[in-house]
């Protein structure tokens, strides 16, 4: 098989970056990869969140551990304070949870997930009464937030299986950051708005029917190399599922490259974001979802 060079382009893209700004109540920011924070002024949400950002050859040839400078600027450019309540993370893979038990450290915030993601953050320092495993189907509130997990899938196929069994206390190698739980975590506010994160492309079938999200923020990583028929079934099994009428496009970004510099797609190696958009712009106009690509760092409704 031959190796396409490059990476879609995502300037012919830019009628997509079009979420409108946050003006009041619930804000959501979009951090890189599948990390977003859900913010009402007085009590926050994070989902993943990774700030770190490490190097494809760092990745592939050393080991990793969190960059604390790196997650204390992303911090420090949300302006907290004392009000994130939880990290949950979709899965344990290092680009969703590597820094989560540094932003719980920092914060105040509680690390919330599966037992993978428990053992992650034992590793990086958290004792047990700021970790909360949490089982498929529970809600957990946290301030005017409640979140629900739902037992998921990792997209096909999953670089580093299996599950977590022991702390893991970084610097490690990357394939210490095993998949663990995979979820995916419903989103409720105390003012009645829902939203659906799928951090990761995958999905079990009907493990959603008869949940209800008006928004999906859903993980495309990977989507794009895989069958059209995949990527049909797993918009029929996320956004048809829980009724939504808008989705705002996630994990389409190359993680290895720092917040401050511009965001790009994942290079054609590991992904094509161009198929992706292609076939999930004919099954949104199909079905009369309106569909966003998120701009980093700002806060939108």
């Amino acid at each position: 098989m031959r190796i396409r060079f490059g990476r879609p382009g995502i300037d012919r893209y830019a009628g997509l970056f079009d979420v409108p700004v946050a003006t009041g109540g619930v804000g959501v920011t979009f951090l890189g990869v599948s990390g977003l924070l859900f913010d009402d002024g007085t009590d926050a949400v994070m989902i993943d969140g990774y700030f770190s950002r490490l190097s494809l050859a760092r990745i592939g040839l050393g080991r990793i551990a969190p960059d604390r400078r790196r997650i204390e600027a992303g911090l420090a450019r949300l302006a907290l304070g004392d009000r994130l309540r939880a990290v949950a993370a979709v899965h344990s893979h290092f680009d969703h949870v590597l820094d989560a038990p540094t932003v719980a450290l920092r914060t105040g915030a509680v690390l919330v997930g599966g037992e993978s993601t428990a053992h992650v953050g034992r590793g990086g320092g958290l004792t047990e009464d700021r970790i909360r495993v949490a089982g498929d189907g529970e809600t957990i509130g946290y301030g005017s937030f409640a979140l629900t997990f739902v037992a998921s899938a990792h997209c096909p196929p999953d670089r580093y299986p299996g599950s977590i069994t022991a702390p893991v206390r970084p610097p490690v190698r990357a394939a210490a950051y095993r998949c663990g739980e995979a979820w995916s975590i419903l989103v409720g506010h105390r003012d009645g708005r829902t939203a659906l994160v799928q951090g990761s492309a995958g999905f079990v079938p009907g493990a959603l029917d008869g949940r209800r999200a008006e928004t999906v923020y859903l993980g495309v990583g990977g989507l794009g190399v895989l069958p059209e028929t995949y990527i049909r079934d797993y918009w029929t099994h996320t956004v048809t599922a829980v009724g939504a009428r808008r989705v705002v496009l996630t994990h389409w970004d190359d993680f290895f490259r720092p917040l401050d510099r511009p965001l790009r797609a994942l290079p054609y190696a590991g992904d094509d974001l161009d198929v992706t958009l292609r076939v999930l712009t004919e099954v949104a106009g199909r079905d009369g979802v309106a569909l966003h690509l998120p701009t980093l760092w700002r806060r939108s409704s």
